[in-house]
């Protein structure tokens, strides 16, 4: 057996583990929109108030859209549901963040740069191309290509 077929057998096999890995993915990442989200809905005003002091227009409007955005990601990811869909505004929100939070730090996490918010933007990506894998409710209701 040379390189190649053996190389094309491992992907065959590596095939396996594809769900599994999405799901876990999509876990950790709802897990880690989590904490975010109920921090901005247990203080409202507060976080309007801090996205005005960034410069974010209608800062209330934008604070609730937010907020509402990842505690529906939250739930979404959880259960594999629209996951293809949900991503798309929760990349915007990474944006929004690397742009008016995280960049002027730099890249690194410790700096409270756009490390984490960038991964997590890769991650919604892999989730718009590759779906929620097969466990998953876009599986039961959508069928194979979800």
């Amino acid at each position: 057996m040379n390189f190649k077929q053996l190389y094309l057998k491992f992907s065959r096999v590596s095939e396996c583990a594809k769900s599994s890995a999405l799901l876990f993915a999509r876990l950790a990442v709802a897990y880690g929109f989590y904490e975010p989200a109920m921090n901005k809905w247990s203080d409202m005003t507060s976080v309007a108030g801090w996205f005005e002091s960034l410069g974010i227009p209608f800062p209330t409007l934008n604070a609730y859209m937010a907020a509402t955005t990842e505690i529906t990601g939250v739930v979404l990811l959880t259960l594999g549901f629209l996951t293809r869909l949900i991503s798309l505004p929760l990349i915007v929100v990474m944006v929004v963040a690397i742009v008016t939070v995280h960049l002027p730090n730099g890249f690194s996490a410790g700096d409270n740069g756009f490390e984490i918010p960038l991964y997590y933007m890769l991650f919604l990506l892999l989730f718009v191309s590759h779906g929620a894998g097969n466990f998953s409710l876009d599986r039961l209701f959508f069928g194979e290509k979800n």
